[in-house]
């Protein structure tokens, strides 16, 4: 059996059948674009039932990302393929009587209300935190902000871009090159206040567990990029009498990257000191670890360039296929460089099946990422296609609907 066919045979499987850790857990998700579904696609690859809830009015109807490049339909871009499947959709016009009624409905049997709108527009629609927890004194109200709603930047407006440059990461580019500050070309800010948005709800989620008590849940975009960015590069400024330089010596060195062989790239990484006496030795050099500048922790950290250079020089000696299976043999950490498409094909990423070849009615044959943490009792899944626009409108609001008049 192929991987792809195995694939299509576990998402057959799996199909409404799969209970992953977060079976039973019911979350209305008012958010867009990358961030906070990126958040709510780990809640329902791990079993929740994750309501998306989009706006169809206006020239672009829903979240924009459905709109971001090609898919069969038009409307379901890779994009936002990658980030809403497991999730149902709904369309609800929050500002009218009638789409209010509907989104309080489905407040009212939820465990999580989770968006990226501003704060200010939620209060005016009447779902800010007070407003949602006089429906649901228990719900887990998280907020995703672009900053801390006690500065200044408060009701300022945040994308990606705006935050790698505010908090410094931008400028980490310009460091190690010399040159102008640049965006990393991924929406790394993005997704990364995304987990930490999964990682506060879920927390939130235990304390309602063993106290019963819901909260609210505010995870500023600034200030958690911030966290992540300055963990290693606060660096020289964290002790008072440290020499004031930021940014890990190592990680913004410019030599810090794939190194050219015989014929492709190779990432090298020596770490402890056994590792970086051994590789001298077989590239030829057995002498730069006696060097007093190489022969500790310390002293490497501070001539990282230097020491980086040496690696290039010895990298080129042999051909990439060489380097792998040398390296491998003395168990010294390397690993063989793949450009994008390279990826597709990797041997270890095709032999745990982690690019899932699907199949929807509407959409065709797609591809999908296996979620890539296991759990032994309750493994998430994949389980249903990212939705179409209001494509759960009949079954939810009708429920919604009817549940109402039964009360």
């Amino acid at each position: 059996m192929t991987n792809a066919s195995h694939q299509n045979e576990q998402h057959n499987e799996n199909e409404g059948v799969a209970k992953g850790p977060l079976s039973g857990v019911k979350i209305i998700d008012m958010s867009s674009v990358v961030m906070g579904p990126f958040a709510t696609l780990i809640f329902a690859d791990m079993g929740a039932e994750v309501i998306k809830v989009e706006f169809d009015q206006g020239k672009v109807p829903g979240d924009m990302m459905r709109y971001a490049g090609y898919s069969p339909d038009g409307k379901r871009g890779p994009i936002f393929a990658a980030l809403n499947r497991n999730k149902k959709a709904v369309t609800i016009n929050a500002g009218s009587d009638e789409g209010k009624a509907q989104l309080t409905e489905l407040l009212s049997g939820a465990d999580v209300f989770f968006h990226n709108v501003r704060m200010a527009g939620m209060r005016r629609l009447g779902f800010d935190y007070e407003g949602v927890r006089a429906i649901k004194p228990d719900i887990v109200y998280t907020h995703c902000a672009g900053y801390g709603a006690d500065g200044p930047y408060a009701e300022y407006q945040a994308y990606d871009d705006l935050v790698q440059a505010a908090s410094g990461f931008a400028s980490l580019h310009a460091q190690r090159s010399g040159g102008d500050p640049e965006y990393a070309p991924s929406l790394i800010a993005d997704k990364t206040v995304g987990l930490f948005a999964t990682y506060a709800t879920l927390a939130a989620l235990f304390h309602r567990e063993r106290t019963g008590e819901g909260q609210f849940v505010s995870v500023p975009m600034l200030e958690s990029f911030t966290f992540f960015n300055m963990v290693e590069n606060l660096y020289g400024a964290t002790y008072a009498n440290g020499d004031g330089k930021m940014g890990y010596t190592r990680s913004i060195n410019p030599r810090r990257r794939p190194y050219p062989t015989k014929d492709g790239y190779i990432a090298i990484v020596p770490y402890i000191d056994s590792q970086w006496e051994r590789f001298f030795e077989i590239g030829g050099r057995p002498g730069v670890f006696e060097d007093p500048r190489f022969s500790t922790y310390e002293a490497r950290t501070q001539n990282t360039g230097l020491l980086y250079a040496i690696i290039e020089e010895v990298a080129a000696t042999k051909t990439t296929d060489q380097w792998v299976e040398i390296l491998a043999e003395e168990n010294i950490p390397a690993m063989r460089y793949n450009a994008m498409l390279d990826v597709l094909h990797d041997p270890h990423l095709a032999s745990v099946d982690f690019f899932a070849e699907l199949n929807d009615d509407a959409l065709g044959q797609y591809r999908g990422l296996r979620h890539p943490v296991g759990f032994s009792k309750t493994p998430a899944s994949i389980r249903s296609a990212p939705p179409a626009l209001g494509q759960d409108n009949d079954e939810i609001l009708k429920t919604s609907r009817n549940s109402g008049n039964s009360d």
